[in-house]
């Protein structure tokens, strides 16, 4: 377990509440303190690798805020985060979208071609 240096890509992931969906942000270490690890959207992690097994093996906890944790960027994570901003992404658009008689049926028919699959 290594600490960060500059250049590490960092994420985390929140969540409210088991119906939401996960939200993935994305930053990098831009300056190193005695402690601390500056992330460029300001998060402070205090530059300590330590177990984590909230998404990762390894995290780094948020300066004051020990629960919360970032990890290294991985090809899984990045896979995740788009999954979850497609869901994210689509659920917008019902919310927002207003159906016309005309596409209710289209969709209508859709499901019932589907079901008979």
């Amino acid at each position: 377990m290594d600490t960060l240096k500059i250049g590490d890509k960092l994420y985390n992931v929140e969540q409210n509440g088991f119906s939401d969906f996960a939200r993935y942000s994305f930053s990098e270490v831009v300056r190193l303190t005695e402690t601390l690890a500056v992330l460029k959207n300001g998060v402070r992690l205090i530059n300590r690798p330590k177990q984590s097994y909230i998404m990762e093996d390894v995290g780094y906890s948020v300066n004051r805020n020990k629960g919360t944790h970032w990890h290294i960027v991985s090809l899984k994570a990045i896979r995740n985060a788009q999954i979850e901003n497609e869901k994210i992404k689509i659920h917008d658009w019902f919310e927002e979208k207003q159906f016309s008689l005309k596409e209710k049926q289209y969709i209508y028919k859709m499901f019932k071609a589907n079901e008979a699959l």
